[in-house]
C-alpha cells in the first residue's frame, strides 16, 4: 500500500468533539483517490492532517513504508514529499508560468529545471505558454498550471483540495477528465477533495464518502451507486429515493414485494440488509424505472425537470409513493398526466 490511514482522528483545539474520527483507508501507488461529502464533513480536515498541517489525535498516516503522522510526532509538510493543488491555485502574479513552475524547484540546476518545466508544461498540454503571466491565462489554464508546479518535483503523493470549485459547472467535469488523463500520464499516487459527484465520478479510481467525520464508505464509483454501504451512501450518491417493501429469502435469491411488484437480487447478506423476513425500504434510481405505455402501474408526473437528452421525471404512484425516472425527452409528457411505469432494478438495495 502507498499512502495507508489507520484510525485517524483530527480534533481542533478548543473543540470536544473531533472533526475527522476514526478514518481507516488505503490508496495504492498510481491511484487516484477522492474524499467527498457534504460541507463540514471533514474532507478537508482530513487532507489538512495527510498534508501535515493538521497533527492527528489518533491513529497513524503512512507513506509509502514511512510513518508521517501518529499521536506526538509530525513530520513537516515540506518533509513528506507532497505535492499541494489549492481552490484558489495560488500562483504567484508576478512569476511567468516558467517562474511559478520552478519555485517548486529550488536547489536544482538550471538546465535540470529548464528540462523539468518544459517536460510538464507538455504533460498538461500548454508548452506555448511559459512565458506569459498567470492573468493572461483562462481559468481552467491556471488550473493546469498550479498542476503542472505540483508535479514538477515528482512528490509521492499529490493532494488536491477542491481544485475546480472556481470554475464553471461545465468546465469542471471536462477538466476533471483531462486532469485524471494527465496524472495517470505521470504515474502520481492523487487524493483529490470535492463536494462534486459528478467530478469525484470522471476522476476517481476509488471514492470515500466522509459522514460528519467518519468514512462512511471506500469503494468505486460502479459500488457506491449501486451497493451503497449505508443509507447517507445511498441518499448522498445520485439520483434516488425510498419505497416500502417487503424482504425475504427463496432459495439462494432475495425477493422483494413493492408496490412496482416483486424485485429480486442474488442472495449476498452484505447487501441487503440482513436475510429476516421483514418490512425494509428499497432504494430505487432514476434509472430503475422505465416508462412503458403498457405497464399496469401508473404514476402522475409531479415535477419534470429536462436535461437535454432526457427528461427526469418526478412521479407519484396511487399508493402516494414518489420516485424518479429518466425518460427520452422525446416523451415529452405534461405535468399531472398519467403514466405507464415499470421497474427494472438489476441491483436490489434494501435498509431496515
Amino acid at each position: 500500500m502507498y499512502l495507508t490511514l489507520q484510525q485517524v482522528d483530527v480534533r481542533y483545539a478548543g473543540q470536544l468533539k473531533s472533526a475527522v474520527h476514526g478514518v481507516s483507508l488505503k490508496l495504492e501507488a498510481g491511484q487516484i483517490g477522492v474524499l467527498i461529502g457534504p460541507s463540514g464533513c471533514g474532507k478537508t480536515s482530513l487532507l489538512r492532517a495527510i498534508a501535515g498541517l493538521e497533527p492527528v489525535a489518533a491513529g497513524e498516516i503512512q507513506l509509502s513504508d514511512r510513518v508521517v503522522s501518529r499521536l506526538g510526532f509530525s513530520a513537516a509538510p515540506e518533509n513528506r514529499r507532497m505535492g499541494m493543488v489549492f481552490q484558489d491555485y495560488a500562483l504567484f502574479p508576478h512569476l511567468t508560468v516558467a517562474g511559478n513552475i520552478a519555485f517548486g524547484l529550488h536547489g536544482q540546476s538550471s538546465e535540470f529545471k529548464s528540462s523539468r518545466i518544459s517536460e510538464v508544461l507538455q504533460l498538461v498540454g500548454l508548452a506555448d505558454v511559459q512565458d506569459r503571466y498567470p492573468h493572461e491565462l483562462s481559468g481552467g489554464q491556471q488550473q493546469r498550471v498550479a498542476l503542472a508546479r505540483a508535479l514538477a518535483p515528482q512528490p509521492d503523493l499529490l493532494l488536491l483540495d477542491e481544485p475546480f470549485s472556481n470554475l464553471d459547472v461545465d468546465l469542471r467535469e471536462r477538466l476533471a477528465l483531462e486532469i485524471r488523463g494527465i496524472l495517470k500520464a505521470a504515474k502520481a499516487t492523487a487524493l483529490f477533495v470535492t463536494h462534486d459527484q459528478m467530478e469525484a465520478f470522471a476522476i476517481g479510481d476509488v471514492i470515500g464518502v466522509i459522514q460528519e467525520g467518519r468514512l462512511a464508505q471506500w469503494d468505486d464509483a460502479y459500488h457506491l451507486y449501486h451497493r451503497p454501504a449505508s443509507r447517507f451512501v445511498a441518499e448522498f450518491i445520485g439520483h434516488g429515493v425510498f419505497i416500502p417493501g417487503h424482504r425475504k429469502v427463496v432459495g439462494a435469491r432475495v425477493e422483494v414485494a413493492t408496490v412496482l411488484g416483486l424485485l429480486t437480487d442474488d442472495l449476498d447478506a452484505s447487501l441487503v440488509g440482513g436475510l429476516d423476513d421483514r418490512a425494509c425500504d428499497v432504494l430505487l434510481r432514476a434509472d430503475d424505472i422505465v416508462h412503458d405505455d403498457e405497464a399496469q402501474v401508473k404514476a402522475e408526473i409531479i415535477r419534470k425537470a429536462f436535461r437535454g437528452s432526457e427528461f427526469l421525471y418526478t412521479l407519484r404512484l396511487q399508493s402516494g409513493d414518489i420516485v424518479l425516472a429518466h425518460v427520452p425527452s422525446h416523451h415529452d409528457h405534461k405535468l399531472g398526466e398519467w403514466i405507464g411505469i415499470r421497474a427494472e432494478v438489476d441491483h436490489v438495495v434494501t435498509f431496515d
